[in-house]
């Protein structure tokens, strides 16, 4: 097989590997170590037959600086309000007990030396963006937890990292006593070079961009330059400190009010994903079967220590005395440490870095037996993790509290009358609603009624960073302004999806091209019959009503128009397959057992319609 054919076909099962995730609502990583696995098996080549360890290791190392640069940009000191200080305890005190007992149990189990125990102890100490992410748009847990996991899945990295690194250093030198001086120096530097290396590049960037010295079609390709190169300047100056440097990086331009990074951030999102396509395959190719068989049993052993003990140990001691969690929050944080592609690549990196030693005469020959059993071993832990709390998680931020039962939930951006009848009568059957409107009047009415709203523009920073969206899942906006329609519909997509972002039709929808706005600018269109503002507004006006109908093989959708007329708005459809959601503007056709939400002018029911009483309740 030719490089081209291998590194073409990883790219293919890559992408293959994340679409049949997607469509099997499975965590991808496992589909893409099973391939990685599979891909070695069957045609016998991995990506060492092609490329020396050194050349891969430092691609490694430049893929995940942007992983963790890219997680750097999503998180917000705004976010540390509520979360600050669970952040900094699980971030120090928790790394220092799973470390601890980390280290002891697989001293334990596999009969390592204490260095190669304690190197694997620090590289599990991390969680990881990667899976971590994925996880939270599946679980929506309520804000603050979800800022307390992704905080320290992004920020635990680099200190798994450092953590390594140390102890790499105290390996080679035979000891605590004998590395002393050298581990506080080495610390010491890695600290001062990530920090002050990251803010001098950090307010470097920021000034540039906001004079407009990069053009825009440069700036992703120029950050992702700079990213790169900030990590193999830090690594030359303090070996491994290059994680820190990007990771504060990404925090410090996320949190600059300067210029905005949000289209950066949407680049690095679609990198990061095949970023970790090809790392998971390319990595787990280097394993064979044999590899991964032989040290089955003790790594299960030791998967189910770190789920069952090291874990749940390390965080209830880590908030021991702490009056910012309660106990359902940690016991669900503690049900959630995924390992990713971080802590893959660093095993791989320093399994390599001992192997060298021990063949230089730094450490003994049989470090370099234990460090090559640690690559597999650390992937299994991986698959075992993300499987385990890739199914837990959700169930139990359920039945603790921590989230919804279903995430089908509405965001209205508007909040006037025609769209507070709607929202209440979702309410009334369990649906999650919210209102946001600028206009304290119709904020004031939606609360009578009952709805929840909130006086904010749907546009504010505020709506898109500070808002707890926990049991939304979905945006309809349905302001008078087509404009701001649009726009809202735009910046929300990476929140809830393109699938679920929605706008009433626009009033211009009938005009010639050239005035109309593009429909690519546009969120999907909601709600049959061409309904925009007016059209909704008015019918309110004149009496319409909410009306809930469940499509039968006896009622069919022919039947619905013919009982209610043509002025008749189907607004939201319902089923247990796929829950509550917009109807689109196009609706053909509705399944049976379909219930529809509909607005309808008032009149006496034909015989043989369908009543209110006749609709099941609840969502």
């Amino acid at each position: 097989m030719t490089p081209l054919t291998y590194l073409a076909l990883v790219l293919a099962l890559g992408i293959l590997a994340q679409w049949l995730a997607w469509r099997l609502k499975v965590p991808s990583i496992l589909l893409l170590l099973a391939f990685g696995f599979g891909l070695s098996a069957l045609t016998n080549v991995t990506i060492d037959d092609y490329m020396a360890q050194d050349t891969l290791l430092a691609i490694v190392g430049i893929f995940v600086s942007i992983i963790l640069f890219e997680g750097g940009l999503t998180l917000k000191f705004s976010e540390l309000r509520e979360a600050g200080r669970p952040v900094l305890r699980i971030c120090t005190l928790g790394v220092f007990f799973a470390f601890l007992t980390g280290t002891l149990f697989l001293k334990f189990i596999f009969g390592w030396d204490w260095r190669v125990a304690a190197l694997v102890g620090a590289i599990l100490v991390v969680t990881g963006p990667t899976v971590i992410g994925p996880l939270l748009r599946v679980i929506k847990p309520v804000r603050k937890i979800s800022s307390i996991v992704k905080w320290e899945g992004i920020v635990v990295d680099p200190i798994g990292a450092i953590l390594a690194v140390l102890v790499y250093q105290m390996a080679v030198a035979g000891g605590l006593e004998a590395a002393q001086a050298t581990l506080f120096l080495a610390l010491g530097k890695t600290v001062l070079v990530g920090v002050v290396l990251a803010v001098v590049i950090a307010k470097i960037i920021e000034l540039l961009l906001k004079h407009h010295l990069v053009p825009d079609f440069l700036e992703s390709v120029f950050l992702l330059a700079v990213v790169a190169s900030a990590f193999a300047v830090s690594n030359h100056i303090q070996s491994e400190s290059g994680l820190l440097t990007v990771t504060v990086l990404g925090i410090a331009l996320a949190n600059q009010k300067s210029v905005s990074v949000r289209h950066i951030l949407e680049f690095k999102e679609h990198l990061r994903v095949l970023i970790i396509s090809l790392l998971f395959i390319l990595l787990s190719g280097r394993i064979s079967l044999g590899d991964l068989k032989d040290v089955l049993i003790p790594s299960l052993l030791t998967l189910a220590a770190l789920i069952l003990l090291v874990r749940p140990a390390s965080v209830f001691l880590a908030f021991l005395l702490s009056k910012r969690t309660v106990f359902r929050e940690r016991l669900f944080i503690a049900a959630l440490a995924p390992r990713g592609i971080v802590a893959a690549a660093v095993t791989s990196i320093f399994a390599i870095e001992f192997e060298h030693a021990a063949h230089t005469g730094k450490l003994p020959d049989a470090i370099a037996v234990q460090a090559k059993e640690t690559v597999p071993v650390v992937f299994l832990i991986i698959i075992g993790t993300v499987l385990f709390y890739g199914l837990l998680a959700a169930p139990l931020a359920r039945a603790l509290g921590l989230a919804a039962r279903n995430s089908t939930g509405v965001l209205f951006a508007g909040a006037d009358e025609w769209i507070r009848t709607l929202a209440k009568a979702l309410a009334a059957d369990g649906h999650a609603v919210l209102l946001l409107d600028t206009k304290y009047e119709k904020i004031a009415a939606a609360r009578l009624d009952g709805i929840p709203a909130m006086r904010i523009n749907i546009l504010s920073e505020y709506a898109e960073e500070e808002l707890d969206f926990s049991g939304i899942g979905q945006l309809v906006t349905a302001t008078p302004n087509d404009e701001v329609n649009s726009l809202a519909a735009r910046e929300f997509t990476h929140i809830f999806g393109r699938a679920n972002v929605w706008q009433i039709a626009p009033q211009d929808s009938t005009e010639h091209h050239t005035k109309s706005v593009a429909s690519h600018r546009r969120g999907r269109i909601c709600f049959t019959d061409d309904a925009n503002f007016i059209k909704l507004q008015g019918l309110r006006r004149r009496g319409a009503v909410i009306k809930k109908t469940q499509i039968t093989d006896v009622f069919t959708l022919d039947d619905f128009h013919l009982t209610h007329g043509e002025e008749a708005v189907i607004l939201f459809l319902q089923d247990n397959d796929k829950g509550l959601r917009p109807a689109p503007a196009d609706l053909q056709d509705v399944p049976v057992d379909t219930t529809i939400y509909a607005y309808v002018i008032p009149d006496e029911p034909a015989a043989g319609s369908e009543t209110d009483d006749d609709v099941p309740r609840g969502g």
